[in-house]
């Protein structure tokens, strides 16, 4: 009996790895995509000091979600659960801060043209 519980917990735990790659990455590719004059006046960390904790928390979510040395299989890291928190932080209270001062051509009345 304990194969097949052993299976479905390896395939649930996978799966929160896989979802915790893609959190960290759309976080990533969010803070690239601002500018970086966007975190100071919305008085949050620079914008460099984000890059680096949501690239380590990509990298540190990327290797349980690919199974990169067999870290995939099993209980979530500290490691992940750690990136996990601050992609989390940034989406919840960074990200609405700063979409606000997001550069780019011509504003019209219904967004950019």
């Amino acid at each position: 009996m304990i194969g097949p519980v052993s299976n479905i917990l390896t395939l649930i735990f996978w799966l929160l790895s896989v979802g915790a790659f893609i959190l960290s990455v759309w976080a990533l590719i969010h803070a690239i995509r601002i500018p970086a004059r966007a975190f100071p006046a919305a008085s949050k960390q620079t914008k460099q000091l984000w890059l680096i904790i949501l690239g380590l928390a990509t990298l540190f979510t990327f290797a349980p979600a690919v199974n990169y040395m067999g870290m995939g299989m099993g209980m979530p890291g500290l490691l992940t659960i750690l990136s996990v928190i601050a992609s989390g932080i940034y989406l919840a209270d960074v990200k609405p801060a700063v979409s606000q001062y997001r550069g780019g051509g011509n504003q019209g009345p219904y967004g950019p043209w």
